[in-house]
C-alpha cells in the first residue's frame, strides 16, 4: 500500500443489513459502516457497491506508475463520507495568475457522489473544494457490481485523460488572449441563471428580485476576477466558478443543493458556459 498506516484513509467500510428497533428487516436497504471506528456512514439502497479506500488507492497507484506523477494530498470529511486524493500533474501560469493542476480522485461512501476521476485545478482544502473539483471531473463511474470494468477502462485509457488537462490548459491560453464584450457577459449571465434568451436584463418586470440579488452576487465575484485577471474571457469564466463555489449557496444548505437538487446542474451549466467561450476563440 502507498500510505503508512497513520494515513488517513487507512480504512475499509463494511456493510450491515438494516432494520428497526423492534428488530424489522428493511429491504432492499443497507448500512455502510466504517470498521476501524464503528461510525455509521449512511444508508443506502441494496445494489450499491463501495469502493474502498484500498482500491482507490490501488488505482491511484497505477496511474502514478504510468504517470510518474506524485500523490500529495489525501482525506475524507465528516466521519469518512467523503474522501479523495490528489496527485500533482502540470500548473499553468498565466501572468500573475498560476492555475494548478491535479489529477484528483474522488469517492463517497454516502451515496453523494460516483466514483470519479480526472485532471482538475482545485486544491481540495474544504467541502466547498471538494465539490468543486468534482464537478470538474469527467469521469465518473457508479457504485455497481460492474464498476471495477469501467474503472479498469479509464486506467488503461490514461493518456487520453492526461491529454484532457493539457487541452483544458490550451483553452484556457485562448481564453486568456479574448476579450469579451457586454453582449457575452449578458449570454453567460443568463446561462447561469437560466433566463431566456429574449429577456432584457435590465428590465426588473421580467426578472424576480431572488434572481436579481443572486445577479448581484455574481457580477461582484465577476468585478473580482477581471481585477485580478483581466477583461478576458478567462476572467469571465473564473467569474462563474468563483460564484458556484463561494456565493451561490451561501448561508444555505449546500451539500443538499450541490448534491441533491443540481449536483450535475451546476456541473453542466459549468461546463456549458466553458464549452461556449471556448467556441469563441
Amino acid at each position: 500500500m502507498l500510505f503508512p498506516t497513520q494515513d488517513k484513509l487507512n480504512w475499509s467500510v463494511r456493510t450491515e443489513s438494516v432494520q428497526t428497533e423492534s428488530g424489522i428487516h428493511i429491504p432492499k436497504k443497507k448500512s455502510i459502516i466504517r470498521n476501524d471506528t464503528n461510525d455509521y456512514l449512511s444508508i443506502c439502497s441494496d445494489d450499491y457497491y463501495p469502493y474502498q479506500n484500498e482500491e482507490l488507492i490501488n488505482l491511484l497507484e497505477k496511474v502514478s506508475g504510468l504517470t510518474g506523477l506524485d500523490i500529495v494530498k489525501c482525506g475524507f470529511f465528516g466521519k469518512g463520507e467523503k474522501v479523495f486524493i490528489q496527485m500533482k500533474s502540470n500548473d499553468l501560469k498565466l501572468g500573475t495568475d498560476r492555475i494548478e493542476g491535479f489529477m484528483t480522485g474522488i469517492n463517497s461512501f454516502d451515496g453523494s457522489t460516483s466514483l470519479s476521476f480526472g485532471p482538475s485545478n482545485v486544491t481540495i482544502s474544504c467541502m466547498n473544494t471538494f465539490y468543486s473539483s468534482y464537478k470538474q471531473l469527467e469521469n465518473k463511474v457508479r457504485h455497481t457490481k460492474n464498476m471495477i470494468v469501467r474503472v479498469d477502462e479509464i486506467c488503461h485509457d490514461i493518456e487520453s485523460v492526461l491529454h484532457e488537462e493539457q487541452n483544458i490548459f490550451d483553452n484556457i491560453v485562448k481564453l486568456s488572449n479574448t476579450r469579451f464584450d457586454d453582449i457575452i457577459k449578458d449570454s453567460v449571465t443568463k446561462k447561469l441563471f437560466n433566463i431566456k434568451p429574449e429577456i432584457n436584463l435590465k428590465d426588473s418586470e421580467s426578472i424576480s428580485s431572488v434572481t436579481e440579488n443572486k445577479m448581484s452576487k455574481f457580477y461582484i465575484d465577476l468585478h473580482g476576477e477581471i481585477q485580478e485577471k483581466g477583461d478576458n474571457l478567462w476572467g469571465l469564466f473564473s467569474g462563474v466558478t468563483k460564484y458556484t463555489t463561494h456565493s451561490m449557496y451561501k448561508g444555505d444548505n449546500t451539500e443538499r443543493k450541490m448534491f441533491g437538487m443540481t449536483d450535475r446542474s451546476v456541473g453542466g451549466i459549468e461546463r456549458s458556459i466553458f464549452k461556449s467561450l471556448v467556441e469563441l476563440v
